[in-house]
């Protein structure tokens, strides 16, 4: 399918589908975590840019895990290694770890599923190297906040007829223990899928190898 501009359509029919069902650990290192404040005893944090989300001591979310709460500072566990943050204060793990990879194992249909998520908010995807992007319907884009006001606007080919999309580009998109930054994404505002699709702006950052009924993503760049 194409779309006007240059720019594949999000939604294909025909294509080549991989979906699967993912086997992969929690999510460890991450990009970014802020400590925006602390209300009755609980942190709230930030992460990867995304919308603050409100932790007790024992919560953990996206790798991040609370200690305890004191005064102005929380301790918090991020990437196995213990930290104490004051309020305002970030915390930036590396993520260039080119070993990161996620193996996901196929469902009954030969679809291969996986839960990550998209700018520290979990989405479950499903693989499809027949989209050029990142593809989200109406649903997620509202679940991540994506300001479509300032993205570009175009048209794409869908099972239904042309519509209109909008493309912009994604802080971060971990899979796994895999996470890329300025990700290419279209979103369709008026149609809704049960996952987003990932396509191959982020596929063409990692190495695909695919045996039997596994298939092997591992980061190259």
């Amino acid at each position: 399918m194409q779309a006007h501009g240059n720019r594949k359509g999000w939604y294909f029919t025909g294509a080549l589908t991989l979906a699967a069902l993912s086997a992969f650990s929690p999510p460890s290192a991450l990009a970014d975590v802020g400590l925006v404040g602390i209300v009755a005893n609980k942190a709230i944090v930030s992460i990867d840019g995304a919308p603050p989300r409100i932790l007790a001591p024992g919560q953990e979310h996206l790798g991040v895990k609370i200690i305890s709460t004191q005064g102005e500072t929380v301790t918090m566990l991020i990437d196995g290694k213990q930290r104490v943050m004051r309020i305002g204060q970030n915390a930036v793990a590396e993520i260039n770890d080119v070993d990161a990879s996620v193996t996901l194992i196929a469902d009954s249909r030969g679809h291969f599923m996986s839960e990550g998520a998209i700018n520290g908010v979990g989405i479950r995807f499903m693989v499809d190297t027949g989209a050029t992007t990142v593809a989200l319907g109406a649903s997620d884009a509202k679940k991540l906040r994506l300001n479509l006001e300032t993205a570009q606007r175009g048209y794409v080919d869908t099972a239904n007829g042309q519509v209109v999309a909008f493309f912009l580009k994604l802080h971060t998109v971990r899979v796994g223990t895999i996470v890329l930054h300025n990700v290419d994404c279209s979103v369709n505002p008026k149609e809704d899928l049960p996952y987003a699709l990932l396509g191959m702006s982020f596929l063409n950052r990692v190495n695909m190898t695919r045996e039997g009924d596994n298939m092997t993503l591992k980061r190259r760049f």
